[in-house]
């Protein structure tokens, strides 16, 4: 059964948790072309939350802090560490923010290529070390929805 939110652009909404949630949220929109849709700041410099969106989808983020939700996510705690999930994140112009996300200072992990299923894709780590992938392939205009 499925449930759809009124008014709603994207219905999943994939969140994430930084040690540095103020840093992370500048280098994302610098690296990647997300825009702040909202940024809720503590006092101490730290972010409680913050809503980024890139085109029709979103993430959220905050900063890491010592609570119940702390005990369910955390970032990754050292670079390079294998990740559990990672976005995909359909853009058109895949060549120029490949190079925007290395002037930026991503780490490469997969190259940028053609891939045999259509579709031009790279993958990268943030500095905190999230995966991310981005790529040209568009599974809505491709796929059949399966009953």
């Amino acid at each position: 059964m499925t449930s759809t939110p009124k008014k709603t652009v994207a219905t999943i909404i994939p969140t994430l948790r930084y040690n540095d949630a103020a840093a992370a949220v500048e280098w994302l929109c610098q690296a990647f072309g997300f825009e702040k849709h909202l940024v809720v700041p503590e006092a101490d410099g730290t972010v409680a939350h913050a809503e980024l969106t890139f085109d029709n989808g979103m993430i959220m983020l905050d900063s890491v802090r010592d609570n119940t939700f702390a005990q369910l996510q955390q970032p990754p705690s050292k670079k390079g560490d294998v990740v559990t999930q990672s976005p995909y994140i359909l853009v058109d112009e895949v060549d120029q923010h490949y190079e925007n996300a290395i002037a930026a200072g991503a780490e490469i992990v997969m190259e940028i290529q053609d891939q045999d299923y259509g579709g031009r894709d790279y993958s990268c780590r943030d500095p905190e070390g999230y995966l991310w992938n981005f790529g040209t392939y568009d599974p809505w205009s491709t796929a059949s929805p399966q009953a």
